[in-house]
């Protein structure tokens, strides 16, 4: 996600072509979910169009098409990755992880789709997977099995951390929306690669974002200095914020790690005072 109603004007350029506005983001974070692959694979032009635009470090997470995960459930689905991947060359040294999200009602059983699924996928990729079935989390052995499978394909496990959400009842209608669509499961920071991904979900009120993820400063902090090379990314129900608050998440990692690369500077946004034209 790299465009929001609410950040033309206050942290991106107003007015940005379709075509510039990854590159305005990519000023901001280092990293992106690509979600709206989840809803329809883009044309090669346009994932071109998002190569034009980002650096070479910059990191591309995004999401299999709904398809794959949730109508096939990672069964007989050769022909869309295949058409998923071709759209996606020209980013495929930026792509950090293709997201394998899946429906919460992905349980133990369908462990072994995931595992025949991950041996398919060409290994210039990496695979970070998300589950959202209560019973990963309440079942021990169920933990350990798909621990299993993840690890013998290098794959990693993605927690959605929504516990800073759930922590008190909701203050604002975006809140309240998301109470009654994201997943209430446990914290999860175990890595299983190099390369571990975080999702963090916190509210709308920014301090009770930022104490929600004081445990995350911790971890990331141990991974970096293990030699991993995590991602995390900051949501809140409106993402109003969301730039401002990745950075400081940013910040204050590198206020225990100095040694750590700064984002690069945020593009400038117009003078107040700065006259409109058409051309």
């Amino acid at each position: 996600m790299w465009t929001h109603a609410k950040w033309p004007g206050r942290f991106l350029p107003p007015h940005l072509a379709a075509g510039e506005r990854l590159g305005a983001y990519a000023t901001w974070c280092n990293a992106v979910e690509g979600n709206t692959t989840f809803y329809a694979t883009p044309s090669r032009d346009t994932v071109e169009s998002w190569a034009r635009q980002t650096p070479p470090d910059f990191r591309f997470v995004v999401k299999l098409p709904k398809p794959v995960t949730h109508e096939r459930r990672l069964a007989d689905v050769d022909e869309p990755m295949r058409a998923f991947l071709e759209a996606m060359a020209p980013i495929e040294s930026r792509t950090h992880a293709l997201w394998v999200q899946l429906p919460g009602s992905f349980g133990p059983g369908e462990v072994g789709a995931l595992a025949a699924f991950l041996r398919r996928v060409p290994r210039s990729y990496r695979c970070a997977v998300e589950v959202r079935h209560p019973a990963f989390f309440a079942d021990d052995h169920a933990g350990r099995l798909l621990e299993r499978v993840l690890d013998a394909a290098g794959a990693e496990w993605v927690p959605f951390d929504t516990t800073a959400l759930f922590a008190a009842p909701p203050a604002s209608d975006a809140e309240r929306d998301a109470w009654t669509k994201k997943p209430r499961l446990p914290r999860r920071s175990r890595a299983l690669t190099g390369h571990p991904i975080v999702r963090y979900l916190g509210r709308d009120a920014t301090e009770r974002t930022v104490e929600g993820w004081r445990p995350w400063l911790d971890t990331v902090v141990a991974w970096l200095r293990e030699g991993r090379s995590p991602t995390l990314f900051v949501h809140t129900p409106d993402n109003a914020d969301a730039l401002e608050l990745a950075r400081r998440f940013h910040d204050e990692v590198r206020a225990r790690l100095p040694e750590l690369e700064p984002l690069p500077e945020p593009m400038p946004l117009p003078a107040e005072d700065e006259p409109l034209t058409l051309f």
